[in-house]
């Protein structure tokens, strides 16, 4: 007796209509456990679209840790490589390797949350490969600033960069650790906290010197990286604090560090290049929250990301002001939060627990949120949904909405917000009022940037291609040479010589695939995975159980056949039975004459059959299995 592999069958207890089994195969996670961990905001250690809970044991698939990058040589001496593995064609995973002689040094470890075309995962990280070969070359791994695609990856991949001492200031540093907790199966991480400007020195070829950089979470920096070609300066995530398109003494203060400097690389984020003009100031936004929070007639409930923690700090502070009591909500919130009390970066004296809110009168209260994504189970979704504990929306309640629309949660946003002005309260967004400010600088604050420095290579990271074909255009009408500007790509190998004089992009190419993580299982070979989720999730699924006589290769009766997510069966059961009747033909016209029989190549024949009658019936391609047993 043949009989097809288990893991292809599915329980059922109906043979001929089992629209309403489960399937076995489906993930459950329960909705405790998800709403945790479903909170916050973009770049920061909070939600998005389709999250799930941080993941604290990882089961490394073989195939990966086995993969070899293509032939790759070594540096020439005189030469110095640098090599983003990240963020060079998406927003997140950020991950650049610069090389010199023996050593390496590798410019922060971020994550990209998942996206539409991923369904299920829960981030993609950067591809190591290319480290992990030389993982007695790396020196160390430098992290400009705490937020989620800076530091992400490091849970996942540190190991295999053979755990190089850690470098940040002081908030990401806390953060850093703080998340490695979740994580105790991973060996522990070697973390120096920067504490100002200083310089330090990494083997024989890199010294470092830090300087600070405006951002949306506190101690971000740029690193300035001494080369035996030259200077490299490194600015990642990064706004330009103004007045009316006028920099701020502070901003022109950071950049003075440069004045008498001649820099062979420049690198600088790309996100937010494509919008003119400078971007709202912080200064701006908070004014307009200040105004609201004084004279609400009511709660003052706001969203925003938890990784925006420079507003938070600063709405704790206006709230006090105002003798007015401060709750937060949302995991990834509180874990910011934590540490601000840690580092006492904001008094505490207003902040009261959740719980507590209704001791106060209504237009005493404020609340922090996270959710404002519209994420699912996250706290803004469940007071939109009436499942809060807490929290019910009355009509003397003002939502503030401080945070723009990440591509790709409209839909879920515009849910949130139906839902909420049901409820009748007052809501306040982005768009119709300054109540929030991107912490990546619009084109002309990239453009004052690139003003303070004098350099003679530009790379534009951080971005999806056309944002760094943007950015480059931008260098260019300042005055870079076309030929001195190198627009990568993930994994591209840069090459700079001849004393900083000569730049070159090699013809070979750093492995730079994208490695899922998925639930507890990290690799490559997630993207089947990922492609049978998309057909399930468009044309759903049809199994068809053939019992087959091995002698004669009859069937012992009519095929049973289930199926999800593609049609209603109870109203096409013309198609079941013009299916069931093509695989009695289609199984015993193909065991005519064979003997033994074969029942590889019986599935495979049902298989195009059924396929091609279903789309030619339907329209639609569901995944068909057959399961053929010999009995």
């Amino acid at each position: 007796m043949n009989t097809t592999p288990r893991v292809n069958q599915q329980p059922h207890s109906s043979p001929h209509n089992t629209q309403g089994a489960p399937l076995a195969h489906q993930k459950h996670v329960s909705s405790t456990s998800r709403h945790k961990h479903r909170d916050g905001g973009r770049g920061g250690n909070g939600g998005h679209r389709g999250r799930k809970p941080m993941q604290t044991r990882m089961n490394r698939q073989p195939e990966n840790l086995d993969k070899k990058s293509p032939l790759i040589p070594p540096p020439a001496p005189g030469v110095l490589r640098v090599v983003p593995l990240g963020g060079t064609e998406e927003i997140g995973k950020n991950m650049t390797v610069l090389e010199y002689g023996d050593e390496i040094i590798v410019i922060d470890a971020g994550f990209q949350f998942s996206e539409a075309e991923t369904p299920g995962i829960d981030y993609i990280l950067p591809d190591v490969t290319y480290l992990k070969e030389r993982k007695a070359k790396v020196k160390a791994l430098f992290i400009t600033h705490g937020h989620y695609d800076h530091i992400g990856a490091i849970p996942y991949i540190i190991e295999d960069m053979g755990n190089p001492p850690i470098y940040s200031r002081e908030f990401g540093s806390m953060i850093i650790q703080k998340r490695q907790m979740e994580f105790p199966d991973v060996a522990p991480i070697d973390m120096h906290t920067i504490r100002g400007t200083e310089t330090i020195k990494i083997g024989q070829h890199f010294s470092i010197t830090f300087f600070p950089i405006s951002h949306a979470i506190p101690d971000s920096m740029g690193l300035l990286i001494e080369t035996p070609v030259g200077t490299v300066a490194f600015v990642e995530d990064v706004r330009v604090d103004h007045i009316d398109g006028k920099p701020t003494d502070k901003e022109k203060e950071h950049y003075a560090f440069f004045k008498d400097k001649n820099i062979v690389l420049f690198t600088l984020d790309s996100t937010s290049v494509e919008k003119p003009g400078f971007s709202l100031p912080e200064s701006k936004a908070l004014g307009t929250i200040d105004t609201i929070l004084k004279d609400v007639p009511g709660r003052l409930i706001i969203g925003t990301f938890a990784s925006q923690v420079e507003r938070v700090i600063q709405i704790i502070n206006i709230a006090q002001k105002y003798n007015k009591m401060i709750a937060v909500d949302g995991r990834s919130m509180k874990t910011n939060l934590e540490i601000v009390k840690l580092l006492k970066l904001v008094k505490f004296d207003n902040i009261i627990p959740i719980e507590e809110i209704d001791k106060y009168p209504a237009n005493k209260i404020v609340i922090l949120a996270t959710g404002a994504q519209g994420e699912e189970y996250s706290v803004f979704d469940r007071i939109a949904n009436k499942t809060h504990k807490y929290i019910t929306l009355a009509k003397s309640d003002t939502v503030i909405f401080s945070s723009s629309v990440i591509p790709g949660n409209e839909r879920s946003i515009t849910k949130l917000k139906d839902s909420l002005y049901r409820q009748e309260a007052h809501i306040i967004t982005y768009t119709d009022s300054a109540v929030h400010a991107s912490g990546h600088g619009n084109r002309d604050e990239l453009g004052w940037i690139h003003q303070q420095i004098k350099y003679r290579y530009f790379m534009p990271l951080h971005g999806h291609h056309f944002m760094l074909r943007i950015h480059a255009e931008l260098a260019e009408t300042l005055g870079t040479p076309k030929e001195n500007i190198v627009i990568p790509d993930n994994g591209s190998i840069i090459e700079i010589s001849e004393q900083g004089t000569k730049i070159n992009v090699r013809k070979e190419k750093a492995p730079s695939g994208s490695i899922m993580v998925d639930g507890f299982s990290i690799g490559e070979h997630q993207k089947v995975v990922i492609r049978d989720r998309q057909t399930l999730a468009e044309d759903g699924i049809f199994v068809i159980v053939v019992s087959v006589n091995p002698r004669t290769g009859k069937l012992r009766k009519s095929p049973d056949i289930i199926s999800r997510g593609f049609v209603y069966l109870k109203e096409q059961q013309e198609l079941i039975a013009g299916a069931r009747t093509l695989v009695t033909k289609t199984v015993e016209k193909t065991t005519h004459g064979m003997q033994p029989i074969n029942f590889d190549i019986v599935k495979t024949v049902v298989t195009d059959d059924v396929r091609r009658f279903l789309f030619q019936k339907t329209g639609k391609s569901p995944i068909v299995i057959p399961v053929v047993i010999g009995v």
